[in-house]
């Protein structure tokens, strides 16, 4: 069979250049990739990257959903199952609302495709598609199947090197897709983590976990592995970072770059509202860890939350410019389907928006309890113009000389003059920008 595996094109966000929408393949159809029986012809398409033609040739499509690009799944489905192509679909929407998603493909996979891929494509050569399949009961980490990272055109992306040493996350944040019903948590063993990063061949690593740290002690035996690798690296984690000084400490060690990490709000009664265990009063003492160690950090703050008012946007802003937090990553509150938070704002009846594309983090389309929908989107928009103004980025200038070369980088280059640089991915590739940017950052 020739089957066609789809990524649909996202959605960008005020703040977006082509920077992001090309800035990474996806690894969920380089895994579908490895699963599939040689056999059969596979064809990757990425519509961030390249043209897709919808009357394309093919016995099978599947598509990966995520949820602003779910619109977008559902027209391509509708284009090939008009011409009797059979269209399958998985991803995290598909997994946190498979009711909401059946109606739309032939099939739809819950949970992970590693049981069930090679059932779905034995089933559609019989015409025998069933309309769900899901094998999650006592799924094992070591059932997570490495991507094909040899089938990427690393010409295309701003970088290729993505590494996931896990999951899901141990934690259930009402907003957070892990709050679904159908969400796990599983660690991968070791031996394939490193697999991974020697497939690769280079030694800058993004780590791409919902939580690097999601089980410290496993962390822990990953740094000692990774200790001598000469890596420089990335990842998400939370802020129980901060009581394990020993990490933090591997992590300097072993080449950690930079932090993630959902600070999400400045205010204890926000971050109660979503089931957020962090301490505000012990923000300053994670971020000086951090810096102390010569990571950067790189702060997610969400605006909406129930709790939050007018003040809010300032109040966070001083505060990320007095730590010299070196970027940001906001988000407007956004109820996903599935989720905790979803369910609890609709039987508030305070769902005002239901176009999928608008849940991106950058719409509002629910009605804030401290504020007006104006004033939160337009707190939000003030919040990246303000901390990417040109006399924030100097204040928030490290004291660390390692830092300083990365953080103008992102903060001039990716962020404020983001759009003049995408425009040079029309003359330079994708790739000789990324490699020019790893280059200055960690050798010249």
């Amino acid at each position: 069979m020739k089957i066609l595996l789809v990524q649909p094109k996202m959605n960008k966000r005020p703040m977006d250049t082509d920077l992001k929408t090309c800035m990474a393949p996806s690894l969920a159809l380089l895994t579908l990739l490895g699963l599939t029986p040689a056999r059969h012809e596979t064809i990757l398409i990425n519509e961030n990257i390249e043209r897709f033609d919808e009357h394309s040739d093919a016995d099978l499509v599947a598509v990966t959903v995520t949820l602003d690009v779910m619109p977008r799944a559902r027209q391509i489905a509708e284009a090939f199952r008009r011409r009797g192509i059979p269209v399958v679909a998985g991803g995290i929407h598909i997994t946190c609302c498979p009711e909401d998603c059946l109606p739309y493909f032939d099939a739809i996979c819950i949970g992970p495709a590693e049981r069930v891929w090679a059932q779905m494509i034995g089933d559609a050569e019989k015409g025998q598609l069933q309309p769900q399949y899901c094998d999650m009961e006592n799924f094992q980490g070591s059932e997570i199947h490495s991507p094909i990272y040899e089938r990427i055109d690393p010409s295309r992306y701003l970088y290729t090197n993505v590494v996931t040493t896990s999951r899901g996350c141990p934690n259930r944040c009402g907003f957070c897709y892990n709050s679904c019903r159908n969400r796990m948590y599983l660690l991968r063993p070791l031996a394939d983590v490193i697999h991974d990063i020697k497939a690769l061949g280079t030694r800058h690593i993004f780590f791409i976990d919902d939580n690097f740290i999601g089980s410290p002690a496993y962390t822990r035996e990953l740094l000692h592995q990774l200790d001598g690798m000469n890596l420089t690296w990335s990842a998400a984690v939370t802020t129980k970072i901060a009581t394990h000084p020993d990490l933090l400490d591997l992590m300097a060690k072993t080449g950690c770059q930079s932090l993630f990490i959902g600070f999400e709000s400045m205010n204890s009664a926000s971050l109660a509202s979503v089931n957020k265990d962090n301490k505000v009063e012990q923000y300053e003492k994670v971020v000086e860890a951090i810096h102390n160690r010569g990571i950067m950090v790189n702060a997610s703050m969400v605006f909406g939350l129930d709790g939050d008012h007018g003040d809010t946007f300032k109040r966070t802003l001083d505060w990320l410019v007095k730590m010299r937090i070196e970027t940001l990553t906001s988000h407007i509150l956004t109820p996903y389907p599935g989720t905790a938070l979803y369910r609890r704002m609709e039987a508030e009846n305070r769902i005002t928006d239901h176009n999928l594309e608008n849940y991106n983090t950058a719409h509002v389309v629910f009605k804030p309890a401290g504020m007006t929908e104006q004033e939160l989107y337009d707190g939000y928009r003030w919040m990246y113009r303000e901390f990417y103004s040109f006399g924030n980025i100097i204040r928030r200038f490290p004291e660390k000389k390692a830092q300083r070369k990365p953080y103008l980088l992102f903060n001039f280059f990716y962020r404020k003059y983001g759009r003049f640089i995408s425009a040079l991915t029309r003359i330079i590739p994708m790739q000789t920008l990324g490699r020019l940017a790893a280059w200055i950052s960690y050798r010249a």
